[in-house]
């Protein structure tokens, strides 16, 4: 009788865990929306103005909330920016390279909100790129039957393990989806029966589920090269989330939001504004205010208080709960379970203007330059800062689409996910404005990418290079005050990941996190979604207290 063997906490953590597979129910919003009386009863602020927050705001102006949104940068979108050099001949990405985009959840929240068709998605020439020891393969989109036939022909003696992992990814994210469609009914005694692959996923890392499939460390090494896009390497990240990740990129494509992200960004803060709602650039929330366990606003930077019936915190976890909030509001256990977690890895980014198309030379969109060790070795060199070691990527914008760059120019970036322990002996002088040193060692650490990328990929680089600018977790941090310039907010650890992650409601009465940090983590299409569940959440317990 496998259903008497569930106990209760296992129903809350696959209340938990479903999050990863909400759909709102719209009958249900609707209903709660007409119960709730005056919206102006509601208003809510909304610290940080990412993706995370936006959407959230945006879904709560839709149903006329009041909404403000504070935001310390001015430009909306945290690392979902974009930013000119050159008195505009160049316009950098600060972080977009693909997303999944396309005929799933994510989609559907940009319609909800009217946005996804003031957008231009440009389809990406390939899905992904993997480069082995002896081998490269390019995946066309939309075709898991080609990986599998492509990874077939390299490892021929692995063909029945490579039908079934591909199979299993895609069947763990059917069910995620088949989960979704119940919004919210969900028959807790019977969820390991009805959906088995999700169950079984609940407790592996992406090591234990490739193992349980292929032998060969260099076929599963392949198969985890796309870890770098969730910041662990095998051993210690969720086999769920990269799962439902990397299916959804297999099944419906990689896309280019055209002609930056910045256009995402900036439509949901117009979705806001458009329903009566608030964005204040250049304003640093300080501090939660709480009365009797409940939110009761926001203070400002300068002292100017925000009252709220509800705060939704897009920003750092950390800071929201260590900073901005009384440590004895919240309740010592959760708070030690948060000190538990731990901020997910950083980058170091060169970006590179060019004096000459490379379009018609390279014609694919990534390069990775590998290490050749495999993900738990480059996942030490980025935490020990080792960048003449460790794998890291190239991205040839122009690929995307005719004229990302300006005619007789291209525009290329190099990535290397860092740690942020190599650049915290700078935190201090970082801060305080002194800067020599950590230049020197920044300008060290782009000298050595341009070179190897040269090496590797595009002899000649260095010489056309007309702009360049570099940026390090130092400068995640500065743009978005994301602790230690984490880019996926809390690891996807096991003790933090799927069934386990933290809950979008917090012990505080009005207080919701709606970011990477939260439910169900980071990427573009994750906070998306965190921001959806969030309203959701609210619009529910708004609704009950009628």
């Amino acid at each position: 009788m496998l259903n008497k063997r569930i106990s209760r906490r296992s129903f809350l953590t696959i209340s938990a865990m479903t999050a990863a597979s909400f759909v709102l129910d719209w009958k249900k919003i609707v209903a709660y929306a007409a119960s709730m009386g005056p919206k102006g009863n509601y208003s809510t602020v909304i610290i940080g103005a990412g993706l995370g927050g936006l959407c959230c705001g945006a879904y709560l102006s839709r149903f006329g909330i009041p909404v403000t949104v504070v935001e310390q940068h001015d430009i909306p979108g945290g690392y979902a920016t974009s930013f000119e050099r050159a008195a505009g001949k160049f316009t950098f990405e600060v972080s977009h390279e693909a997303a999944s985009i396309h005929n799933n959840a994510a989609a559907q929240i940009l319609k909800d909100l009217g946005v996804l068709e003031k957008l231009q998605f440009v389809e990406l020439p390939e899905t992904l790129k993997i480069k082995g020891a002896n081998f490269e393969i390019v995946v066309p989109q939309r075709d898991p039957e080609a990986l599998i036939a492509l990874l077939s022909k390299h490892f021929p003696e692995e063909k029945e393990g490579i039908l079934g992992i591909i199979q299993e990814m895609i069947g763990i994210l059917d069910e995620s989806q088949k989960l979704a469609q119940q919004k919210g009914k969900i028959p807790w005694e019977d969820f390991p029966a009805q959906y088995p692959k999700m169950w079984n996923v609940r407790n592996k890392t992406l090591a234990d589920l490739l193992g349980s499939f292929v032998k060969s460390p260099s076929l599963r090494n392949a198969l985890s090269a796309q870890w770098g896009f969730y910041g662990l390497p095998p051993s210690k990240l969720s086999g769920f989330y990269y799962t439902v990740a990397f299916a959804e990129y297999l099944r419906n494509g990689s896309f280019y939001i055209r002609p930056r992200s910045q256009a995402l960004s900036n439509a949901l803060a117009s979705a806001i504004e458009a329903s009566g709602g608030k964005v204040l650039y250049g304003t640093l929330a300080r501090r939660i205010l709480v009365k009797d366990g409940a939110v009761t606003g926001v203070e400002l930077s300068g002292g100017k208080t925000l009252p709220a019936q509800a705060v939704v915190s897009n920003a750092s976890a950390v800071t929201t709960f260590k900073e901005m909030l009384l440590q004895e509001i919240l309740p010592p256990d959760y708070l030690k379970k948060i000190e538990e977690y731990r901020p997910s890895i950083s980058t170091f980014i060169v970006w590179l203007g060019l004096n000459q198309e490379l379009k018609g030379k390279f014609k694919d969109y990534k390069y990775p330059v590998t290490s050749g060790q495999g993900p738990e070795a480059d996942y030490q060199f980025s935490l020990k800062g080792d960048v003449e070691k460790g794998t890291f990527g190239i991205t040839l914008y122009d690929s995307a689409f005719k004229g990302y760059s300006k005619p007789g120019t291209s525009t290329l970036k190099l990535l290397f996910l860092s740690g942020y322990e190599p650049w915290r002996k700078f935190e201090a002088d970082y801060r305080a404005g002194r800067k020599e040193a950590y230049n020197k060692e920044k300008e060290r650490w782009t000298d050595i990418l341009i070179r190897r990328a040269e090496e590797e990929v595009i002899s000649g680089l260095s010489a056309m290079i007309e702009v360049k600018d570099s940026a390090t977790p130092l400068t995640n941090w500065y743009f978005t005050r994301n602790t230690e310039g984490a880019i996926y907010g809390f690891e996807q650890a096991m003790n933090n990941a799927y069934m386990n992650r933290i809950d979008n409601r917090t012990p505080v009465k009005g207080l919701y996190l709606a970011s990477a940090w939260g439910n169900p983590g980071g990427g573009y299409t994750a906070v998306l979604r965190s921001g959806q569940i969030t309203f959701g959440k609210m619009m529910e317990g708004w609704g009950a207290e009628r």
